[in-house]
């Protein structure tokens, strides 16, 4: 069965200050599975990720040629509202950022700058994504308490449920684990397993074995040319290059 995609890029190049930061990206994002982008440190991984949203443009000097189509719309041209662009896009940080507000108002932030005033609504809202997030049971008692006093692998995962609150198509995480132990790092990675069945993931890890239990697809990025991408096993088991076997054995990091 062929894959579907939603997201693609044609000829994408961004610079910044005229050194070229990734260079004539061509690639499909296959639809509702992890996609990995694994790479060196430097080598662009999270300038493609934030390319996918615009946010790139929040930096000066920056400049961005070529495509990015999402359901066959290029989000950079000028008729494109970059707010409907973000609300399809769920991002989720290395660190995690709460709201300086409650449990309970985090979640509900998005929805109610998207209209919804209904506190039964809202309550409803609340309890899906922080269950579709794993956090329901541990906070259902406290949801009025500030987010901050929840532990770091607790607010990451209020973060993933406060992205997911907008309704997005796709969830975009750089490096969501690197910030948190193990235990909380395993937690992540359950709650993306079971998303992936109704969200496209696109993951940035320079942990090649997180890469290895989650991608469902790989994207491997060296000095900002995509190398290569395929299927996770064909990455990871017979890559066609020589420098992504190369990195895969560690012989570059």
């Amino acid at each position: 069965m062929k894959e579907t995609s939603h997201l693609r890029t044609e000829n994408l190049t961004v610079s910044y200050g005229g050194a070229e930061a990734l260079k004539n990206i061509n690639v499909e994002i296959p639809e509702k599975q992890i996609t990995a982008i694994i790479g060196p440190s430097g080598c662009g991984k999270s300038t493609l990720l934030k390319s996918f949203n615009r946010l790139l443009e929040e930096n000066d000097g920056v400049k961005i040629s070529g495509r990015v189509l999402v359901d066959g719309a290029d989000i950079y041209s000028d008729s494109e509202d970059i707010t409907c662009i973000r609300k399809k896009m769920g991002l989720l940080s290395q660190r995690p950022y709460p709201l300086p507000m409650s449990i309970y108002d985090n979640i509900a932030f998005g929805p109610r700058i998207h209209g919804m005033k209904k506190k039964a609504g809202l309550d409803r809202l609340v309890e899906k994504y922080l269950s579709l997030a794993g956090l329901w049971d541990e906070v259902k008692d406290r949801l009025n308490e500030p987010a901050s006093r929840l532990s770091i692998g607790q607010q990451q995962r209020l973060c993933l449920a406060r992205g997911l609150a907008v309704e997005p198509e796709i969830i975009l995480a750089d490096e969501p684990t690197s910030a948190l132990d193990p235990k909380s790092s395993q937690k992540i990675e359950e709650e993306f397993k079971k998303l992936k069945s109704d969200y496209t993931i696109i993951i940035v890890t320079h942990i090649l074995r997180q890469a290895r239990r989650l991608a469902d697809y790989v994207l491997f990025i060296y000095l900002g040319e995509l190398i290569e991408h395929g299927p996770s096993r064909q990455i990871f088991e017979s890559p066609r290059e020589q420098v992504t076997r190369e990195y895969i054995q560690g012989v570059i990091s």
